[in-house]
């Protein structure tokens, strides 16, 4: 590693302490995933995935931003957000589909008209209070409760739970909060899918009746609760906090080290410093208390840690350099897990793990090697935690590092990706499964082809109506490529007289909806203006559009153009002529794949690209005869 501090996260010991835990779970009882606090520590995506594969049916997180980062990062499990959320959180609870806690009918109504509004169904857990008395209803107003939510339209009780205060450590007072607990249950007109109380220690302590699922979480990270349950499962530490010695220095007998002279030596000693301090989470509280483990040798801290800097003696050590590598939490040595540590200085394990590695890279092995990592600061690139400022900057800058060229990073941001960040609505515009049929045929009259013209695509419906445009000036036209509520425009020749007998739209459908068409003049064109009452409920979704048309086209023009005007993800083309016609095919394709494939059939030529490629705007095909 070239960090000055790293952590790891073995998830094979996770799966292993999973495995183990889920050994005390009774038959027919679920699993939720503690995964809050970013996996106290470890990585809540990664932990996540894990945790899914190896049977979790929900993952519990403390907040609406734990569950929307989770829903960001494509987890699609249920996710239960387990404290009281603010009503200014309901929003993101909706928008992704969290399971949410309720303590508190205020809360509970704001969601459910927030719901009702949104034609949404928020499914939640009750909590009842059975003497922590930290969140949740009294334990008298259970059925109460219930019932109060059971009529909101919005809302949907998936579950009911409790939270034992100490079930490491008070077996009478945690048997007391299960049976008043069951007791309230028993007063529910039907229970909900999921009830639950029991937490990791609680798992291998108790089997309380009625329960359906369990919460596992210290434990699955290889944390014993208290000594005593070393007897009852082996665990394995799932974290390691690793750095490496930056200096070695020589303090000789009756010479201080570190602020406050707290550290006096007794002898000449070797000393190395260790570029982390409590600025990282090393906890301050561990100085001269805690060990770092070097070379197999477990080394004292000496003095006062320091923000970025802490002291080991590792007089112990006869050959050493600077750049060896040092653990300073997890692994093998019991000394050294995160419950010996914390209880050096009266702490808490919980608070250690949160904390530590602030500054440090994370990796995540599996199988002896690195799947995963996660960067300083402990914070996913989440695009919405910018602004569109610091976004194309940060876009611009990783171009410059990825193409390690300048230049032509620059060129490519501005030239290129301007195109949808400056000139463009920031709902950049696309659409998919783009098929095109054109039909020429003969006519009664020998200088035009009689035209006919289906097309289809998908695209994410921005208005209520759009308008099909039909002009014989190129330049009339040319306005109606610029305009987003324009969706299909056709240039006739100059010939004809601009109307429906030149220019007949045979039918205009969204989805399965014929559109009602009116037509008028506007500035030498025709415009055809298609809308529909049921339109407006499908504004922001994504639609299917068809358009066919019945028109002419001027044989002396000798080539016909289609154009792609907005981002298109799969093409395909279709250009049927009258025999003995030889036509000429010029795909002009800016994208994925500059070169369509290009079928040629009696009397027919089809023009594709892959249904996952993307093609760029001003795209088209000519073809010339």
């Amino acid at each position: 590693m070239e960090d000055r501090s790293w952590t790891e996260i073995n998830l094979n010991n996770f799966e292993f302490n999973l495995q183990e835990l889920k050994s005390f779970i009774p038959e027919n009882t679920s699993l939720m995933q503690i995964v809050k606090a970013d996996a106290y520590g470890h990585g809540a995506l990664e932990i996540s995935k894990i945790a899914l594969k190896m049977g979790a049916t929900l993952l519990g997180v403390a907040n609406a931003e734990e569950g929307s980062l989770l829903r960001y990062q494509g987890i699609s499990a249920p996710i239960l957000i387990l404290s009281p959320s603010l009503v200014s959180e309901i929003p993101a609870i909706i928008e992704n589909d969290l399971l949410c806690t309720i303590s508190d009918l205020v809360f509970a109504e704001a969601l459910n008209r927030e719901a009702i509004k949104k034609k949404k169904v928020v499914a939640v857990h009750i909590k009842i209070d059975t003497g922590m008395h930290r969140s949740g209803f009294a334990l008298k107003d259970t059925e109460k409760i219930f019932d109060a939510i059971s009529f909101m339209e919005g809302l949907s009780i998936n579950g009911i739970f409790s939270h034992f205060a100490a079930s490491e450590s008070d077996p009478e007072f945690t048997m007391k909060q299960a049976s008043d607990f069951v007791n309230a249950l028993m007063s529910l007109p039907k229970r909900p899918e999921y009830v639950h109380i029991a937490n990791s220690a609680a798992v291998l302590s108790y089997n309380i009746p009625y329960m359906n699922l369990v919460r596992l979480g210290l434990m699955s990270y290889g944390i014993y609760p208290s000594p005593s349950y070393k007897e009852k499962i082996e665990l394995k530490p799932v974290m390691q906090f690793k750095t490496k010695i930056s200096l070695i220095k020589y303090v000789r007998k009756g010479e201080s080290v570190g602020y406050n002279r707290i550290f006096v030596a007794k002898s000449d000693i070797k000393v190395a410093i260790l570029p982390v301090g409590y600025a990282d989470g090393y906890d301050f509280q561990l100085s001269n208390r805690g060990y770092a483990l070097i070379k197999t040798v477990l080394c004292p801290i000496i003095g006062k840690i320091s923000m970025d800097m802490t002291a080991v003696d590792i007089s112990r050590i006869y050959q050493i350099s600077v750049g060896e590598e040092a653990v300073l939490l997890g692994g093998d040595e019991e000394e050294l897990h995160a419950e010996s540590l914390a209880s050096l200085y009266d702490g808490n394990s919980y608070e250690l793990l949160c904390q530590i590695g602030r500054r440090a890279k994370r990796y995540y092995l599996y199988n002896g090697k690195v799947i995963a990592s996660s960067p300083l600061l402990r914070r996913d690139f989440v695009t919405r935690d910018f602004s569109d400022q610091k976004l194309s900057s940060i876009i611009e800058a990783s171009l410059s590092q990825r193409l390690q060229n300048k230049e032509l990073s620059s060129l490519i941001f501005h030239d290129i990706l301007k195109m949808f960040f400056f000139n463009k609505d920031r709902d950049i515009p696309y659409r998919r499964q783009f098929e095109h049929e054109v039909i020429f045929e003969d006519s009664k009259d020998p200088e035009y082809f009689h035209t006919l013209t289906n097309l289809s695509y998908k695209k994410i419906l921005k208005n209520d109506y759009f308008i099909v445009a039909c002009a014989n000036n190129a330049k009339t036209l040319d306005k109606y490529f610029r305009r987003s509520d324009v969706e299909y425009r056709w240039l006739i020749d100059e010939n004809f007289i601009l109307n429906e007998d030149s220019f007949r739209v045979t039918s205009v459908k969204v989805d399965e909806i014929e559109m009602e068409v009116e037509s008028h003049m506007k500035d030498n064109c025709l415009e055809l203006h298609c809308s529909h009452k049921k339109l407006d409920k499908l504004v922001g979704r994504e639609v299917k559009l068809s358009i066919s048309t019945d028109t002419y086209y001027s044989k002396k023009a000798h080539q016909f153009s289609i154009y792609i005007n907005d981002l298109t993800k799969g093409v395909n083309v279709v250009f049927k002529h009258p025999k003995k016609m030889e036509i000429e095919t010029i795909p002009i394709f800016a994208g994925q794949n500059k070169s369509p494939r290009i079928q040629i059939e009696k009397n027919m030529i089809k023009v594709s690209s892959k249904k996952d490629e993307w093609v760029f705007p001003q795209s088209g095909i000519v073809f010339t005869y």
